[in-house]
């Protein structure tokens, strides 16, 4: 048997790409979207195609297994293996050539399914088949599970738009397949024509979502042409590697429209959905209430809905008459739509989070039945979950008949997992009464191919491992997938890991990789910053939380919280936390990342960064209470302060002269005009930042809150602070320590607590009460946090700020996006007549990051992806606003421009006097 170290050095002989036997590398590929993990024993990325024979030929001699990987959304357990994983993304992702006329594309195998689409979007043409993670889900990876979308109701499945394939078998043979015999392997044109006839009756049932096993295998038939190509679509790569592939292209609609329409309940809108089909539908998505979470004023009424996109207006119109609906809703404006098929795309991420706290998992995600069964299927299904005690909000393609959910199954217990199992084979009873399959959409994997025969019968069953063995005879691709598959319930993710709270927020990643997109359009997210720039997976959120598992599993990395694994990956974590807003399932890694410090750092001398930017309020506090501000500032200009990072100088901002509550005149420079709604007077939060850097924002909001006519509280005499910087630093016990030293000197707040600094306001109503649960005032602290536009529209509804009448640019806060909300800010920009949007990201900067040692090239590399691109394209006279310190900071010194808080751009805008309407 061939060592690891021995494979790993004759991979390295033989190939050009990377070859990582690392315990991060093999960390980060242990689990996909799924239930399942396995462990591999190395991770190469191939180059090319002559790299990909390589390793497949040496992995062969050496009688190890093969698993190929794209984009690692796979939710059965496909793309995890216990062999040599192959990363196709890194090297291979390339789109190879267009050919508009003809309406095809030649792709490579780790080319992300959006950028074929917006390669292509310039000759008015797409990729058809459209899963809810085109985002980030990979050309090959498509191939390997037939994968379909929301569009397939037009455009079909992935087997349906793929006319040739290159594949390399185990041991490093190269195919070359399209329609005929033509490159297919030794042996398969006997084993068809030697099972004609159970071919042709025993692959029943023939709807269009028959995904699961080799689900194409009829299409190997005379009378269908021999479409090996086809044939090889959802083979979950049990049988080679896809190299390249040439797929068929289709015309884009020109103006889509979309018909949402609003059912009684759930059965009603499945038992209507194959009305719609006639009517010429690019798709027919449904979804019931429970999904949503909480009302949802933007669809119409209903319990249930249908979500109809068509081609064009005239025959959404014709379709909306005929339909028999309870409301129904026309919707043309490309945003509105794209902003309802986010409730849509997201929802196998929400669909994960249980009304209660708990999660669900997947295991049944995809299973479908034909159209006309769809609505008897909901309500069977619907009652055998209550019969076995589960939870779960069925959605999808209700146009095809293909059902997703995610089922509060509790795979952590023995009587849990039997729970699973037996509800399992009960619902794959339920599958094939209606005449279904397993799977409809992302394939079988681990997680139902033990049931395969349930579905197809025993004979046709050998039948596929019998095509398996013809193309990969050693049995070295993707073992234990579809054909003498691992039980169901082996192999399960969560039973290496502890009982504790912490393993049970990391568990919360179920890998469907939204923070891998790298999408910077309208209603983009913020994560992952650092990914977005290095494009590497530990940089993502679920390469983060990957290792963060299996460092609590300690089979793979071994040092528990001294890892220098989860170290380094969490080094470039900007504790931006746009993971707990974007994220589907709300993974928050800035907290789980200052915990991982926080026992990393314990009991030992930490890096000179946490002490000098982690303890930041405190040394700014005894600067001031010295009025050493000058001093310090011309020191500063000359020696680097130890800790920073050397490319920014070693400096941190100029401190202010005067603090701003020592600034502060005692009595009002105004006297307020009328009464706001808010009982008693609003208390304005001395943050560090306003307080010690910059006083200027804090005078400024005082202006404009008075001249709303609202009285205004700073509290003096004691010191407040949010924690934040001791927080990110992972010095929690020190952030406990100011947290309740805050409390104490704030006491009992009685009315809106005005925070200006975004990142302060967050710290407050989130890490506030996580690290103080037992505190009652740390509860009403936080829900008191306004933001200042929070503020002005809760107290002073009806003041009218000054018009300013310009553009506006600069960059919405991370930490306001992800946790505070911008509504406020847009409405209150609105009405000032600011003009534009902010750009979306993360300035880079980020607190402390941008500052510590080894950090500018990333920072930098974070404001260029749009925060910098964005300021370039602002005229001379434009506003440019960013509420976070550190966006400021960024701004000035990576853009040469001054840029304002709100409160300093509407204090502008009042002049002499107090402004209309006050």
């Amino acid at each position: 048997m061939t060592s690891p170290g021995e494979l790993e050095r004759t991979l390295r002989e033989n190939l050009r790409g990377e070859i990582d036997f690392g315990a991060a590398a093999r960390a980060l590929t242990t689990m996909d979207a799924s239930n399942y993990r396995r462990v591999p024993v190395g991770v190469v990325a191939p180059r090319d195609a002559d790299d990909v024979a390589a390793a497949l030929a040496v992995c062969a001699e050496a009688g190890v297994p093969v698993v190929p990987r794209g984009g690692g959304t796979s939710i059965a357990g496909q793309a995890t293996g216990v062999g040599v994983v192959l990363d196709l993304t890194r090297h291979m992702n390339g789109l190879v050539s267009v050919d508009p006329a003809a309406r095809t594309a030649v792709v490579q195998p780790g080319l992300v399914l959006d950028r074929l689409r917006d390669a292509v979007r310039p000759y008015g043409l797409t990729f058809g088949p459209d899963p809810s993670t085109h985002s980030r889900c990979t050309l090959g990876g498509m191939i390997g599970n037939n994968a379909c979308g929301a569009h397939s109701v037009a455009w079909g499945t992935t087997a349906d738009n793929v006319t040739e394939l290159a594949v390399t078998a185990y041991g490093g043979t190269a195919h070359r397949i399209a329609t005929g015999w033509s490159g297919a392997p030794a042996g398969l044109r006997e084993l068809v024509t030697g099972h004609l006839g159970l071919l042709r009756t025993g692959m029943a049932p023939g709807f269009s979502r028959r995904i699961s096993g080799y689900g194409g295998l009829d299409a190997l038939l005379p009378e269908r042409g021999v479409q090996l190509a086809r044939a090889f679509c959802g083979s979950e790569g049990t049988l080679g590697v896809v190299t390249e592939a040439v797929v068929r292209l289709v015309e884009a609609p020109r103006a889509p429209v979309l018909a949402v329409l609003g059912y009684a309940d759930e059965s009603a809108a499945a038992e209507a959905a194959a009305g719609l089909l006639p009517y010429g539908p690019l798709t027919v998505e449904g979804m019931a209430e429970d999904l949503l979470g909480g009302p949802a004023p933007e669809l119409p009424r209903g319990g249930a809905w249908l979500f109809v996109e068509m081609p064009d207006e005239g025959g959404a119109r014709a379709l909306l008459r005929a339909a028999d609906a309870v409301d129904r809703l026309l919707v043309t404006d490309p945003a509105a739509q794209r902003a309802l098929w986010r409730i849509r795309e997201d929802a196998a991420g929400t669909a994960t989070r249980m009304p209660g706290g708990g999660m669900a998992w997947p295991g049944w995600e995809d299973c479908a039945v034909p159209p006309a069964r769809l609505g008897a299927y909901l309500k069977e299904f619907r009652a055998l979950l209550a019969a076995h005690g589960l939870h779960g909000s069925p959605y999808g393609h209700f146009g095809e008949g293909c059902v997703h959910v995610r089922i509060d199954f509790d795979l952590v217990s023995a009587a849990g997992i039997a729970r699973f199992r037996n509800f399992s084979g009960e619902l794959a009873d339920l599958v094939v009464a209606h005449g279904g399959s397993l799977s409809g959409e992302h394939g079988d994997g681990q997680a139902r191919a033990e049931l395969l025969p349930k579905m197809y019968g025993t004979e046709v069953v050998r039948l596929f491992g019998a095509y398996k063995d013809v193309w990969d005879p050693a049995g070295g691709m993707n073992p234990g997938m579809l054909v003498r598959p691992a039980r169901l319930d082996e192999n399960l993710r969560f039973a290496v890991l502890p009982a504790t709270p912490f393993a049970g927020e990391v568990a919360r990643c179920v890998g469907v990789a939204k923070c891998r997109t790298t999408d910077t359009g309208a209603g983009a997210s913020v994560m992952c910053p650092s990914y977005r720039v290095t494009g590497e997976e530990q940089h993502s959120t679920r390469g983060r939380a990957r290792l963060l598992h299996e460092m609590l599993a300690g089979e793979i990395i071994t040092d528990g919280w001294r890892s220098p694994e989860v170290a380094a990956a969490l080094d470039l974590c900007l504790g931006c936390k746009g993971c707990r807003s974007d994220c589907p399932v709300g993974v928050d890694m800035a907290a789980y990342k200052a915990e991982f410090l926080h026992r990393h750092w314990a009991g030992r001398i930490r890096p000179l960064s946490h002490y000098a930017l982690g303890g930041l309020p405190g040394w700014l506090r005894l600067i001031a209470g010295l009025r050493a501000a000058g001093a310090v500032n011309a020191l500063a200009r000359r020696v680097p302060v130890p800790g920073l990072d050397r490319d920014r100088g070693g400096r941190l901002p100029e401190l202010a002269r005067e603090p701003f509550t020592r600034s502060l005149p005692a009595t009002p420079a105004f006297e307020a005009r009328g009464a706001g709604r808010c009982p008693g007077s609003v208390m304005l939060w001395p943050d560090t930042f306003t307080e010690y850097l910059a006083p200027e924002t804090g005078r400024a909001a005082v202006r404009v809150l008075r001249a709303a006519g609202l009285d205004v509280d700073v509290p003096r005499g004691g010191t407040v602070c949010c924690g934040l910087t001791y927080v990110s630093t992972g010095r929690l016990d020190r952030a406990r320590k100011v947290l309740r030293r805050t409390l104490d000197t704030v006491g009992e707040v009685s009315g809106p607590v005005t925070v200006l600094e975004p990142s302060c306001a967050a710290a407050l109503r989130t890490d506030l009460p996580a690290l103080l649960p037992d505190d009652p005032r740390a509860a009403r602290l936080a829900a008191a946090v306004r933001t200042f536009a929070e503020t002005l529209e809760e107290c002073a509804p009806d003041w009218r700020p000054p018009r300013l009448d310009r553009e506006v640019f600069g960059q919405t806060h991370c930490h306001q996006h992800a946790v505070l909300g911008d509504g406020p800010d847009r409405r209150m920009r609105e009405r000032a007549g600011l003009v534009g949007e902010l750009s979306g990201g993360c300035c880079g900067l980020a607190g402390n990051f941008g500052f510590e040692p080894g950090h500018h090239e990333v920072s930098v590399a974070c404001a260029e992806e749009q925060l910098l691109p964005s300021l370039r394209a602002a005229p001379p006279d434009a506003a440019i606003q960013a509420d976070g310190f550190s966006c400021r900071t960024q701004i000035a010194q990576l853009g040469g421009v001054r840029a304002r808080h709100l409160a300093e751009l509407l204090a502008e805008g009042l002049g002499e006097g107090l402004g209309e309407g006050v």
